[in-house]
């Protein structure tokens, strides 16, 4: 397949049509934080994600959340349908960490919370990405209640899911950040599910996760975190023919 016109480019990936309702997801070498203030080359880092979202989504689909993913391209690539985004991030929260310590400090630094809070925050990398409240999604008109319902909802499972996978696997599901799409039936987990969109420690506290760019500036540290991570989850199985 030779995908066509370029939809959308941003920080991680490219969205090319691929006709028939159908997307390439292509998953850049490239590493940025804090909004895009620190950006490297990160030769290889692509097809880490790539594979990682893929096996990702099939684990998903294997309980039951429906998900973009078609199949698996090779290299850097996806194959996804193609759907209209809501303009909102959804964060689970596990362990308190990141943005929530410096909005709660009652908390200490990777507290296991009582049950996941579930949170909402515009996509808009210029105001960084703030924190928004269900009261303000209705009001806007992006969501009504119900289909906020239905998305905490979806989110939780994601978490419920991804959680146990990890955590069989030694390793602890600090938080995590999904995007949705409408669909006919109601909503789609979409874009990437990665180390870019997790933060995951094992048991001695090292992150596996992009959190280690964020700390240390090293792209080879963070090729290393993915290559382990890759590792752990395996080689997705629905590939494209």
């Amino acid at each position: 397949m030779r995908p066509g016109e370029l939809l959308y480019e941003g920080k991680a990936k490219r969205v090319l049509d691929a006709g028939d309702g159908l997307v390439v997801l292509e998953f850049k070498d490239e590493v940025t934080a804090f909004n895009g203030k620190l950006h490297d080359r990160a030769p290889g880092k692509g097809e880490l994600a790539a594979r990682l979202s893929a096996r990702m989504f099939e684990l998903l689909e294997e309980h039951g959340i429906p998900t973009h993913y078609v199949c698996y391209m090779g290299g850097s690539r996806l194959l996804a349908r193609r759907y209209s985004v809501v303009p909102l991030e959804v964060i689970v929260r596990n362990y308190a960490y990141g943005s929530l310590l410096r909005r709660m400090p009652f908390f200490k630094s990777m507290e296991r919370l009582s049950r996941p809070i579930v949170e909402l925050h515009l996509k808009d990398d210029e105001r960084g990405d703030p924190l928004v409240l269900p009261e303000d999604a209705v009001e806007a008109g992006l969501l009504s209640w119900r289909e906020l319902w239905d998305i905490r909802s979806l989110a939780l499972r994601v978490n419920s899911v991804l959680e146990l996978f990890w955590r069989r696997r030694g390793l602890r599901l600090v938080d995590l950040k999904i995007e949705v799409a409408r669909d006919s039936h109601g909503f789609v987990v979409v874009d990437e599910v990665s180390g870019d969109t997790m933060r995951l420690v094992d048991s001695s506290g090292r992150h596996l996760d992009k959190e280690v760019y964020r700390r240390s500036s090293s792209v080879e540290a963070l090729l290393e975190a993915y290559r382990e991570l890759a590792r752990l989850a395996g080689e997705p199985k629905r590939r494209c023919e």
